[in-house]
């Protein structure tokens, strides 16, 4: 009797454990997880896409301040400040005139034996950051932009 009982107890647990595995979500469970994602979604994808565009700047930049010591070279070899960027030495600098990722157009804007000013202005997917549209240096290294605080982020 005992032996036939515990037979009995198996099959039971047996039967339960196939109704539990039997069981999934329900449609509503999963429009629920569905919209949780949806929503974690709306609000990464724009602070992600606005955290791309500052970090970007650094290639303005980086770029604005290498070109000024091209600029600084330019004037110990040839006693003035060259006034195109993509000419060959001793008329221009003979670098590019947008950055390495395409983000910036760079140009000189003014030059001459005193002194000079360049600027980085987005370009493509970077006009979308419009805080800070241009950045500019001068042949004493004063930095400007759009706004103050374009330079430091």
């Amino acid at each position: 009797m005992i032996h036939r009982s515990m037979a009995a107890q198996c099959a039971m647990r047996t039967r339960e454990a196939v109704r539990a595995a039997g069981r999934g979500w329900s449609l509503i469970e999963l429009m629920v997880v569905v919209a949780v994602l949806a929503a974690l979604t709306l609000a990464a994808v724009p602070a992600w896409r606005a955290a791309m565009l500052r970090a970007h700047r650094v290639e303005a930049t980086s770029a604005l301040v290498g070109l000024a010591t091209r600029q600084e070279r330019h004037y110990l070899q040839h006693n003035t400040y060259a006034a195109d960027i993509d000419a060959a030495p001793p008329d221009g600098l003979g670098i590019a005139t947008t950055t390495p990722g395409g983000r910036y157009a760079l140009a000189i804007t003014s030059a001459d034996a005193a002194a000079f000013i360049a600027t980085a202005t987005t370009q493509g997917r970077q006009t979308q950051d419009t805080h800070c549209t241009q950045f500019s240096i001068d042949a004493t290294g004063v930095k400007t932009a759009t706004n103050a605080d374009c330079w430091v982020r």
